[in-house]
């Protein structure tokens, strides 16, 4: 899925300050413990902190790995016992609506812009330094992934996992990592977007939409059959830049309620209309069997989705941050943004440390049985808290790669060459190249 991350800035997907200074590490059990935990975050969040863009921020990350442990299934060959891909969405088309609300990368691009300007504004030196910056943080934990699994498919290999379950993993892994490319592009325009919305406002973004509206009439519209198919990727660009450039203007304070409005009723109504009367795909995902697809690259109904998502989060924006003055909810704001990539990174390995071991079992409700029944959907469920608790786990020895600390110094540039072959090698495997 797609559905897809990032004040002193934090790494990719958070462009903007830490959202607070870490505690001290300290050991919290029980109920009194943990709320001593958020009490102390809540106390070191400085004041000017704006609680309500780090949470939707947090929202649209955690969105990532919901989407693609809901929507995301597996089978296993009976005869070799590999695991292979399958999606609920193939038998269950009532549940493209969830797509809807799971599919909130608008809103990620939204407070990227946003977010992007803060730090802009707020950063000493040149231009160049400044993204250069950004981009380091964007690509260490994306290296870092790919690396480890470099390294783990042979051994895994050698421990007997068939090579379709490797392969199978593999994609999953480099799935969501399409979205840390677009967003170092999209990054990379920054002082062009910030020229273009003191400008224009919000009517900066209105040429994206447009773009993107006349490459859909090409591809869909009577002329079809006559278009390459490659002219879809002319959304690419545009197509996220969309809800990026808005957030850009909101940050540049040239976006006002009156317009949030705008963007809410009037991406609803488009969303609508695309739906119904221009018959687009119903599912914000891509959905095995069918000829097209919604966001790869984008159509005008994810532009239409963003901009509603963005206009109802400029006018909630100051409902969030009065809500996100309790501890209890600002505590677990902090720790996800504190690891907004390697939640990014790693939750795909999370789901499939519970399926591979899981695929010697045979068939097992929810994990690797086909999702083809509504029992399925209720056993999925019921393993989304182990996907999470994994998760946990796989992030307390990865997280260094979004946090190196003093390792990042002591990184040497063989290091980082063997790391970047080795990277390189996984995602030839996972694209089928190698």
């Amino acid at each position: 899925m797609s559905t897809l991350t990032p004040p002193a800035p934090r790494p990719a997907l958070r462009p903007d300050p830490r959202p607070a200074t870490a505690p001290a590490a300290r050991t919290a059990s029980g109920p009194r413990g943990i709320a001593a935990l958020a009490a102390r975050i809540d106390a070191r969040t400085p004041a000017h902190r704006d609680r309500a863009v780090d949470g939707l921020r947090a929202l649209a990350l955690l969105a990532v790995p919901t989407g693609h442990w809901l929507l995301g299934g597996f089978t296993v060959d009976a005869e070799a016992g590999s695991l292979h891909n399958a999606s609920p969405l193939s038998s269950f088309a009532a549940l493209a609506p969830a797509s809807w609300f799971l599919q909130m990368l608008g809103i990620f691009f939204l407070v990227g812009g946003y977010a992007s300007v803060l730090s802009f504004h707020r950063h000493q030196g040149s231009p160049a330094e400044w993204l250069k910056g950004r981009l380091v943080r964007l690509g260490r934990p994306v290296l870092g992934v790919t690396a480890v699994w470099a390294l783990l498919v042979p051994l895994l290999y050698g421990l007997g996992v068939p090579e379709a379950t490797l392969r199978t993993g593999a994609k999953l892994v480099v799935q969501p990592l399409w979205f840390v490319g677009v967003y170092a592009a999209i990054t990379a325009l920054t002082p062009l977007c910030i020229r273009a919305a003191r400008r224009a406002g919000a009517w900066s973004a209105a040429p994206l939409i447009a773009s993107v509206a006349v490459v859909d009439f090409l591809r869909y519209g009577p002329y079809a059959d006559a278009v390459p198919s490659w002219l879809s990727l002319l959304n690419l660009l545009p197509g996220w830049l969309f809800a990026y450039q808005l957030g850009v203007a909101w940050g540049e304070k040239k976006l006002s309620r009156r317009a949030a409005r705008v963007l809410l009723i009037g991406g609803t109504v488009l969303f609508a209309v695309l739906l119904l009367a221009f018959h687009y795909p119903a599912s914000m995902v891509g959905v095995p069997g069918q000829d097209r697809t919604n966001s790869h690259p984008p159509s005008l109904l994810v532009l239409a989705l963003a901009a509603a998502q963005s206009g109802a989060a400029i006018l909630l924006r100051e409902r969030i941050a009065k809500l996100l003055r309790r501890p209890a909810l600002w505590a677990p704001v902090v720790v996800v943004n504190l690891c907004a990539m390697t939640i990014l990174c790693w939750h795909q390995t999370a789901m499939l440390a519970a399926a591979v071991p899981g695929s010697y079992l045979g068939t097992i409700p929810g994990l690797t049985a086909a999702p083809d029944t509504p029992g399925w959907i209720l056993a999925r469920l019921a393993w989304m808290p182990l996907f999470a608790v994994l998760l946990a786990v796989i992030a307390k020895f990865t997280h260094v790669f979004e946090n190196p600390g003093r390792n990042a110094r002591a990184t040497t540039r063989d290091r980082r060459a063997l790391a970047g072959l080795l990277a390189a090698g996984f995602t030839a495997f996972a694209l089928g190249l190698a």
